[in-house]
């Protein structure tokens, strides 16, 4: 038997315990029982034969023929080698032009993304796409301040002159005006989510989490998530998204 039709029956039957295939003459005879005695299913050309050895692939078999090379027992779910603490997803950003694209980035669980995949009593996602977005262009900004200067944490400490006496300190002037943009922006935007700063600046910038944000800033429990939310209601309103 030859064919696609053909060629996905016998993958599948190549999965059933005692499969296995045996050479004859004009083809290749399927099996699912342990010796020749067991009935011939399917009798496979030279291409369908060919094909199995890539899918599912083929592995001598002793006594003769061949059966489906089994696969690894699977190991333990987990992030790829190399890349703890990844996962690919999408994220809603902010163009310069106001249009808010999703592009792929890594999701890994943080209060945004939590907040944006719980569904409330009302029906509604915690976190609306215009507040995510906020978030992930607040994120950017202050990663391109990073980029432009070797500052800490505090989105204010960027010297507005070089220390020899030039503007730039020795630093690449295009670079150093992106990061003194991006220093006013991240300012202009913190500034904007008012009473809610503080506990946006830690978890969207620092990475912490909300009982983690209520811990270092001294909040009730279960407080820090409403905070949040207001100050990222803000935030979307000052990047004008919605």
């Amino acid at each position: 038997m030859s064919g696609s039709h053909g060629l996905e029956r016998a993958r599948r039957l190549l999965t059933l315990p005692d499969s296995w295939l045996e050479a004859k003459a004009g083809g290749y005879a399927l099996r699912t029982g342990r010796d020749r005695r067991a009935r011939i299913m399917l009798t496979l050309d030279e291409a369908s034969f060919r094909a199995l050895t890539v899918t599912p692939g083929l592995r001598t078999r002793p006594g003769g023929g061949w059966t489906a090379r089994r696969a690894p027992d699977a190991l333990p779910s987990g992030p790829p080698a190399g890349r703890p603490g990844v996962t690919e997803g999408v994220r809603t950003v902010m163009l310069p032009d106001g249009q808010s694209v999703e592009r792929v980035a890594n999701v890994s669980a943080s209060p945004v993304v939590w907040l944006a995949a719980r569904i409330g009593a009302n029906g509604r996602p915690g976190l609306t796409r215009a507040e995510v977005a906020a978030a992930g262009q607040l994120a950017l900004d202050a990663e391109t301040l990073m980029q432009g200067s070797a500052v800490t944490l505090r989105w204010d400490a960027l010297p507005r002159t070089g220390r020899a006496g030039g503007r730039n300190g020795g630093l690449p002037v295009a670079g150093h005006d992106r990061a003194l943009d991006a220093a006013g922006r991240v300012q202009a935007a913190l500034a904007a989510c008012g009473p809610a700063r503080a506990v946006v600046e830690r978890v969207c910038l620092h990475g912490l989490s909300l009982q983690m944000t209520e811990q270092a800033l001294g909040l009730r429990r279960r407080t820090a998530r409403a905070i949040l939310q207001t100050g990222l209601a803000a935030l979307a309103r000052h990047y004008r998204l919605g």
